[in-house]
């Protein structure tokens, strides 16, 4: 009972911090759209030639989102972080028990993180950030950071996350064959081009 118990606060803890990881979600997206309708990313010039406040723009509600957008980030990939270890304790649990109850412990929470891959690797470069990781060529990436196939958009979003996270650890998800594997990636300059020393290339969704 004890071990019942903890495995349902262990599954109650994880599907609570996949609700705010959905909320976060949701205001990233919100967020974006003002820039978006601003037509500005997250490093176009607020300023113009002449060094003055762009007026095509709104300057200080771009100002706002981006901050709040890097903030939100943060959040995202922290949450993300303690559902992996909330994870991790759920099936430590759930393993005490029978293989039946073990499916039905933690199937609801594997339910609500199947993640699709968006990104394929083909090519990892030796002596790389992305080789040193563990990567390799045709990993496919389930999450790069605090982003996956739901708020992906472009090739350019992994480069923003990765210029932003120089020097720091990056948590990747990649399927390997039928295995999933998780990685840490800190993106630094070493010998070679780039932060990383790898390339990816985007996966259509008929691919996935």
């Amino acid at each position: 009972m004890v071990v019942d118990m903890e495995l349902q606060e262990a599954k109650d803890y994880v599907l609570q911090l996949m609700k705010e990881k959905d909320n976060i979600e949701s205001e990233l997206k919100a967020l974006k759209e003002i820039l978006d309708s601003n037509h500005v990313g997250m490093d176009d010039s607020l300023v113009d030639s002449e060094g003055y406040p762009r007026q095509d723009i709104d300057v200080y509600q771009v100002r706002h989102a981006r901050h709040k957008i890097i903030c939100l980030k943060n959040d995202h990939t922290a949450l993300m972080n303690k559902i992996e270890e909330g994870l991790h304790k759920v099936h430590a649990l759930a393993g005490n028990q029978a293989e039946s109850s073990t499916v039905a412990a933690t199937s609801d929470v594997q339910d609500t993180i199947q993640l699709e891959p968006f990104l394929r690797v083909n090519l990892v470069t030796p002596g790389s950030p992305a080789e040193l990781a563990g990567i390799q060529v045709n990993d496919l990436i389930l999450k790069f950071g605090c982003i996956d196939y739901r708020n992906y958009k472009s090739l350019n979003d992994i480069g923003t996350l990765v210029q932003n996270s120089k020097n720091k650890s990056v948590n990747i998800l990649v399927k390997r064959g039928s295995n999933t594997v998780p990685l840490t990636l800190v993106p630094r300059r070493w010998l070679g081009n780039g932060l990383l020393g790898c390339n990816v290339m985007s996966i259509e969704t008929v691919e996935r």
